[in-house]
């Protein structure tokens, strides 16, 4: 069963048995609030996740991300939300510093 854990609120748990929704649709379902400033369209970086582990269970990166990890708009180890799927096992996540909301406690 998939599952995304968010480590900075507090190692919050999404266990998810649908493998076709993106990231941030599972985290918004989940009542998490998550930064998405041009409404979840690949059109900004707004909503990145920075990876800790299990990239390698994401769907391949889209035009759009590969767009901004040519603009040094995404680092190695970041992804967007709004791009990509998780399609097996654990992924571990973090909010990055920039995108964090003021009305959230986060955990580090």
């Amino acid at each position: 069963m998939p599952r995304i854990i968010i480590q900075n609120l507090e190692n919050f748990t999404i266990d998810s048995e649908n493998t076709d929704r993106k990231v941030i649709e599972l985290i918004h379902e989940n009542g998490i609030d998550w930064m998405h400033a041009c409404g979840k369209k690949g059109r900004c970086t707004t909503c990145k996740m920075i990876i800790l582990e299990g990239q390698e269970n994401l769907s391949p990166e889209t035009d759009r991300e590969l767009f901004y990890r040519n603009q040094n708009r995404l680092k190695p180890d970041e992804r967007l939300c709004c791009q990509a799927n998780l399609l097996k096992n654990t992924l571990t996540i973090k909010v990055a510093e920039i995108n964090k909301f003021p009305h959230l406690k986060y955990s580090d």
